[in-house]
């Protein structure tokens, strides 16, 4: 009989779990991949949903009373909010995770997510309910944020702890085939029902089926990653300290300089990211006549693309090493800073702007989540490595959209291209700053080992 210290907890349950599998066979790293995937992109699937709604809907539905260029912008800045919600989330769930299990809280983590998402396809319009409205869609924007920091489950750590040495950086870039995947089903999805519907009923009930479809995804995503929570290989590694969860104030202030570090050294890549997947969008509907469903499905093929760009990150990545990946393709998105004017020359611009600049995404992101993860001490890494992850996500890539159509606006699509090339030098100096303090922190024999 359960005591009532178990109530709440989850680690009986894990336990059980981890029986049933050792019963069976041991998870090979291939097998955590394919969790680390489906989880991912779901994950991403939820966020491409509403930044493409950020640009197709809410300024009509939401900001009906501002014109066309401010609606997006306001619609950008509660997309910003996310980002926000995003270390809350780390903080909170890091208690829950110590205190309850992991199972506790990617359950608790991963309903939040598809709860809120679901939430934001029954919002009233500002027609029915007025500003409200827009307080409604900027808690659950929130809330999403809230639930994406808390999702960090270690997997990606996990994956590359698991892989042999030789293969690490193959096994680094698995986590991140999530974001073009999701995105990819999120516009193929947009751009039916805009097919399908004439734009008066896409814009009352059609854009809210792909918000619905976001709630089954976390299902099927939280038992995939709960199978791997309960692998024997994760326990070792918990009982080995890999994955051990710190206090997150403490993880700060122990380690502090990595953090800073790992939160610019991906800029690059992140602000391309929402340069090239975001902001075209908004530039298209509102800048240009074309139509929306033939930017959308140009951007799925572009992130096919941009998965196999990855796949090549990940070759290279175990010849040359990944800092080299990510510097050599942090300088690739600085020759890459012109051109963001492409988009203002028509489909064939338009067109050679997205496919180039999933090209270089592919590659940069391919290794850039964990770039500095291994400076981390071991009993810090967990906590570090989500910390590490939402701080970057919100320094590069949180107000990209919003900073970019702003440029755009004021000054002109060039004026996108210096904020692009800020994130590069961003990148290209903390990659040299933790080369220089990984060759001081050598001669210690307890002194943190640098990234490859």
């Amino acid at each position: 009989m359960s005591t009532s210290a178990d109530i709440g907890n989850s680690e009986a349950l894990e336990r059980d779990a981890r029986v049933v599998h050792s019963a069976h066979h041991e998870v090979r790293p291939g097998e955590i991949a394919v969790g680390v995937i489906i989880g991912r992109t779901t994950e991403f699937f939820d966020f491409f949903v509403y930044a493409i709604a950020s640009v197709l809907v809410f300024p009509a539905f939401v900001f009906p009373y501002l014109e066309p260029l401010q609606g997006t912008l306001a619609s950008f800045a509660l997309f910003s909010l996310a980002f926000f919600g995003r270390p809350l989330g780390t903080f909170l769930f890091t208690y829950i995770d110590q205190n309850h299990g992991r199972g506790v809280k990617l359950t608790i983590a991963l309903f939040l997510l598809g709860g809120s998402t679901m939430a934001i396809a029954l919002l009233p319009s500002h027609a029915q309910v007025g500003a409200t409205s827009a307080w409604l869609l900027g808690l659950f924007r929130l809330l999403q944020g809230v639930a994406l920091g808390g999702a960090w489950d270690g997997l990606p750590s996990l994956l590359a702890l698991s892989a042999s040495k030789e293969k690490r950086g193959w096994y680094s870039m698995i986590p991140q085939l999530g974001a073009p995947l999701g995105l990819a089903l999120a516009c193929v999805l947009f751009a039916y029902f805009l097919f399908l519907l004439q734009p008066e009923d896409f814009l009352r009930w059609g854009w809210r089926y792909p918000f619905f479809v976001a709630l089954a995804l976390n299902i099927v995503a939280l038992f995939a990653r709960l199978r791997i929570v309960a692998t024997p290989e994760f326990k070792r590694l918990f009982d080995n300290r890999e994955l051990q969860p710190s206090p997150p104030f403490a993880t700060l202030f122990a380690e502090w300089r990595v953090i800073l570090l790992g939160a610019f050294a991906p800029l690059a890549s992140f602000a391309l990211f929402h340069l090239v997947a975001v902001f075209p969008l908004s530039y298209n509907q509102l800048f240009t006549t074309e139509s929306p469903v033939r930017f959308l499905l140009i951007e799925a093929l572009g992130a096919l693309i941009c998965v196999v760009a990855i796949l090549i990150s990940g070759v290279l990545a175990d010849k040359v090493g990944r800092r080299a990946v990510l510097g050599v393709s942090a300088a690739l998105i600085g020759t890459f800073c012109f051109a963001p004017i492409l988009l203002g020359f028509g489909q064939f611009g338009e067109g050679l702007y997205l496919l180039l600049g999933f090209v270089l995404l592919g590659l940069s992101f391919g290794q850039a989540a964990g770039a500095v993860n291994g400076s981390f001490r071991q009993q810090y890494r967990y906590t570090g490595a989500a910390i590490v992850s939402n701080s970057a996500w919100f320094i590069g890539a949180g107000f990209a959209p919003l900073v970019a159509l702003w440029l755009t606006a004021e000054f002109g699509l060039w004026a996108v291209g210096l904020y692009l090339l800020s994130g590069v030098i961003c990148t290209l100096g903390a990659l040299f700053i933790n080369r220089e303090w990984g060759q001081r922190d050598q001669g210690s024999s307890d002194a943190p080992m640098v990234a490859d």
